[in-house]
């Protein structure tokens, strides 16, 4: 036996340990696979001998290359063995490969139970520590069920060190066995109270995350933690316990009036920055759940909002994020209270961090009001000049369009400025909201009649710009608004000052350059606007204009004719044979401004979405009848219905056929023939070479 131990001793001393095995990875860089196979190889070897210090020292070795992406669940048998070693340096090896490899899969874990039931109940705390570590990680149902007594007595330990891990391991014990939670809460409760500052941080720790699952049943516990709030001192406790007053106090309303005072105090005297969220957070949630029933609180508020400044002045950006987000929360129901910080808000649209910026974004789209509307819009617009990033500056583009349009409009006060801020916005290069600029100027335009000429004018010089735009053609690009201005001039044409210029503009070659859905719009806009400049011209006597301003239409019209857009073609067809009527027309010298006009007469006024539903029914108009009679139920299943197209009906159809003769084959071939070589749209076979050669 000495000999056999002599000799174990002598062959630990060649093994590589885990020192070694780091060291040649680190050595092998280039062939480091290689390399790691043969040590795996080298580790087998050693798993198979009856050291169980060589067997440890395999699985110490094994749980690194393990963190470095190997599979070694084929070794489980081993780590089981090591589990299973006397000396705790083994164990403790063990122990800490099971809970990395370990999982509800692993064929093996079954017989981990006795084993781990014998560490729980050793009288050296140190294995029962390491033996609830490792069973926090691998714990199963079956694992559960079967040692939930054993860690629940351990509970009761006489060491606050196992005390402390029996009751953090039970957490996980009751989410893979929820029926220990009943026969184990007296207990837990009890450590609530437990002289150990850790144990009773444990237990609050584990009865705050039951807590977020399902609140209702721990409000039994709010006066034990209400004098654990009052009473400890301890930061990382009290934060736990204010989350968990927060969950409690939309189920019991009585409880957020007692709150206010304490938490009021914390705020007052913490320093620690997490603490003072936490409170400040909390006395949110409770004055939003109180607002009705406890009206005197405005100072609470305004404290809050002193703090979170605090917050949002930190150098920290973790803290000054949690600020916004805290002052957020406060500008849904104390709007107010917050407006008073809009300069600090606005600051922070400097931040390095885009999340920073993002936030204070969202803060400022609540903070708006009429007095202030337009200098937030307009330090807003300094920053879409400075931003870089499409992303932040599509952001920004976005929510100055949600600040003024918010409300149906109720903070603008002057519409040329938004019409002019629109405008502004269309400079942007590379953004992917075209359409929404697009939608707010004909929104604008279409509901507010008083600055339609304003409007117009606006367009008109879009268009006449057009070429600065069209450059990005992508879909939503900024040339999405060519769309809108398109449109608001041909509709509102009688306020244009320069009709000429602006149909001269709407008609240039660049246009074909455009999406289609824009170049119809432009199509059917430049036929409104043709038809108003012909009543001026008719009305002022001037034939000789109208006749020009006609066959100015005719000779760039046929460019949209010949567009790849379908819609752009039919709409561009259809208006090029009414030009020309109009063409001759005129030759005759017949008055035809009226009539055209007369096309597009009326006005498109803007209707509400639920406007349907306003409709009234007419008197006798049940809605829910039948129109036609219900088929009776007595008419038999299998009865078919008799229909025109009928199999039988068809093959007889088809057996009638008279036949054709061979000449009149050729005659329709003919006829075929002759259709093909007059159809333009007929794709010829070009002839083969061989046939070209033989003509030759």
């Amino acid at each position: 036996m000495a000999l056999k131990m002599v000799k174990g001793s002598i062959d630990r001393m060649f093994d590589k340990n885990l020192q070694d095995l780091v060291r040649g990875i680190r050595n092998h860089k280039e062939d480091e696979a290689k390399y790691i196979s043969q040590c795996i190889d080298e580790i087998k070897q050693e798993l198979k001998q009856d050291n169980i210090a060589v067997k440890a020292n395999a699985v110490c070795k094994l749980t690194y290359l393990q963190m470095l992406g190997y599979d070694i669940s084929w070794a489980a048998f081993n780590i089981i063995e090591v589990m299973s070693a006397s000396k705790f340096t083994f164990k403790r090896i063990g122990y800490l490969a099971a809970s990395q490899c370990f999982h509800e899969g692993t064929d093996v874990i079954m017989l981990t139970t006795n084993q781990i039931r014998k560490d729980l109940s050793s009288p050296n705390q140190y294995d029962t520590g390491v033996a609830l570590t490792g069973l926090s990680c691998f714990v199963t149902p079956d694992l559960a069920r079967d040692l939930a007594n054993d860690i629940m007595t351990l509970m009761s330990h006489t060491k606050p060190y196992i005390r402390k891990k029996a009751v953090l391991i039970m957490y996980k014990v009751f989410l893979k066995y929820p029926e220990s939670l009943r026969p184990a809460f007296p207990r837990l409760k009890e450590k609530l109270e437990d002289p150990d500052p850790g144990v009773q941080s444990a237990a609050v720790n584990v009865i705050c995350e039951l807590a977020r699952r399902n609140p209702k049943n721990y409000l039994s516990l709010a006066p034990l933690f209400f004098k654990l709030m009052t009473s400890s001192t301890n930061n990382w406790v009290l934060i736990k316990i204010i989350k968990l007053f927060g969950a409690l106090t939309p189920l019991e309303p009585r409880l957020g009036k007692k709150l206010i005072e304490p938490l009021t105090n914390l705020i007052h005297s913490t320093s620690a920055m997490s603490l003072l969220y936490e409170c400040v957070n909390t006395v949110i949630a409770v004055l939003i759940s109180l607002s009705s029933g406890m009206p005197n609180h405005s100072a609470s508020i305004q404290l809050c909002v002193q703090k979170l400044r605090i917050l949002i002045e930190d150098s920290d950006q973790n803290l000054k994020y949690l600020g916004l987000l805290a002052m957020s929360k406060i500008l849904k129901t104390h709007p107010k209270s917050v407006q008073s910080h809009k300069d600090l808000i606005l600051q922070c649209l400097d931040d390095k961090d885009e999340s920073i910026r993002l936030r204070a974004l969202d803060l400022l789209y609540g903070m708006v009001s009429k007095k202030n509307l337009m200098e937030i819009v307009k330090k807003l617009m300094i920053h879409v000049d400075k931003a870089e990033g499409t992303t932040y500056r599509d952001e920004l583009l976005t929510k100055i369009i949600d600040i003024c349009s918010q409300s149906n409009y109720q903070y603008i006060t002057n519409f040329e400025w938004y019409i002019s801020i629109l405008v502004e916005l269309t400079r942007l290069e590379g953004t992917r909201h075209g359409h929404l600029i697009a939608a707010q100027m004909l929104d604008v335009a279409i509901r507010v009649k008083a600055i339609r000429k304003f409007a117009v004018s606006q367009m008109a010089m879009l268009l006449d710009n057009a070429h600065l735009i069209a450059s990005n053609t992508q879909r939503n690009g900024i040339c999405e608004v060519l769309y809108a201005a398109a449109w608001i001039c041909g509709e509102f044409s009688e306020h244009l000052e320069e009709s000429n210029q602006t149909l001269e503009a709407m008609l240039r070659p660049k246009v074909t350059t455009l999406p289609g859905h824009i170049q119809a719009v432009y199509v059917q806009n430049m036929v409104k606007l043709y038809a108003s400049i012909l009543q001026q011209k008719e009305q002022a006597g001037e034939k000789e204009a109208a006749q020009e301003i006609t066959q100015l239409m005719i000779d760039r019209l046929p460019q949209f004719v010949q567009s790849a857009d379908l819609e752009v073609q039919e709409r561009a067809s259809c208006i090029l044979q009414l030009i020309k009527y109009i063409q001759k027309l005129q030759i005759k010298e017949v008055p035809v401004a009226e009539e055209v006009i007369a096309l597009f007469a009326g006005e498109l006024n803007p209707v509400a979405p639920k406007a349907q539903k306003k409709v009234p029914v007419p008197e006798g108009l049940d809605l829910d009848a039948w129109i036609n009679e219900p088929p009776s139920d007595s008419e038999s299943e299998d009865e078919k219905p008799k229909t025109i197209f009928h199999d039988e009906e068809q093959r007889h159809s088809r057996n009638r056929q008279p036949e054709i003769d061979e000449e009149e084959l050729a005659r329709r071939r003919e006829v075929r023939k002759q259709e093909q070589a007059n159809n333009p749209f007929y794709i010829k076979s070009s002839p083969s070479p061989q046939k070209v050669s033989l003509a030759c």
